[in-house]
């Protein structure tokens, strides 16, 4: 998705509010095997990492018809939109991307479950990622929220239930980046948008909601 990191870093800050006011993600975060204490330290790493995106490339991309909408809240807040040259800036984001894939990693080294069960969550949730994610103009990926996170969860309790929390989170997360990112990278031409973060404007898009919500599911 386009830039404008610090806009979702608030609206992830009231995100993660809500969730600790229900527990939600002591929940999810304990059901990965995960104390309090290294639960708390994921969180705001990722939450600081999704302020930082490393650029990779620049591709030449397509004019939009027209600018995207500018939102009162993002007035309100000084948020200003990136004048579009002709290029997009395909970036990977620190909190979004490479933190859910190093936890990930983690997880199918030591949670147990077997690697081609691991594998196969992937494929469903990167195959409903990419079927159900259309590229909008001067905005990003868009795909219904709950898609994914169902996707990785059923997929999880049907293929290995014992496991069923660990698959759903490695699914959801990878299957996302690859499914309504990697996948969809010819896309980016058409968006318009002068930055296209993979993994998305920060940690409380797609891919974060993804793995908490799956692993709550499964």
């Amino acid at each position: 998705m386009p830039g404008g990191p610090s806009l979702f870093a608030l609206f992830g800050l009231i995100f993660l509010f809500v969730l600790i006011q229900v527990g939600a993600l002591q929940l999810a975060f304990h059901k990965l095997g995960l104390n309090p204490e290294a639960s708390m330290t994921l969180l705001f790493a990722s939450l600081l990492g999704s302020l930082v995106n490393v650029p990779l490339f620049r591709m030449q991309a397509e004019e939009p018809p027209e600018p995207p909408p500018e939102t009162a809240l993002g007035r309100l807040l000084g948020f200003r939109q990136l004048p579009f040259e002709g290029y997009t800036t395909v970036a990977v984001n620190l909190g979004g991307c490479l933190l859910p894939l190093t936890f990930s990693a983690y997880l199918v080294l030591n949670a147990g479950a077997a690697w081609f069960d691991h594998l196969l969550t992937v494929a469903v949730v990167s195959a409903a990622a990419y079927g159900f994610s259309r590229p909008i103009p001067g905005i990003g990926i868009g795909m219904p929220i709950l898609i994914a996170p169902l996707a990785a969860a059923v997929a999880a309790l049907l293929i290995d239930p014992e496991h069923s929390p660990a698959l759903a989170y490695v699914g959801g997360t990878i299957g996302v980046l690859i499914g309504a990112d990697l996948l969809r990278l010819k896309d980016i031409r058409k968006l318009g948008s002068p930055v296209a973060s993979i993994g998305g404007a920060g940690t409380f898009d797609g891919i974060f909601i993804t793995g908490i919500l799956a692993v709550l599911l499964a």
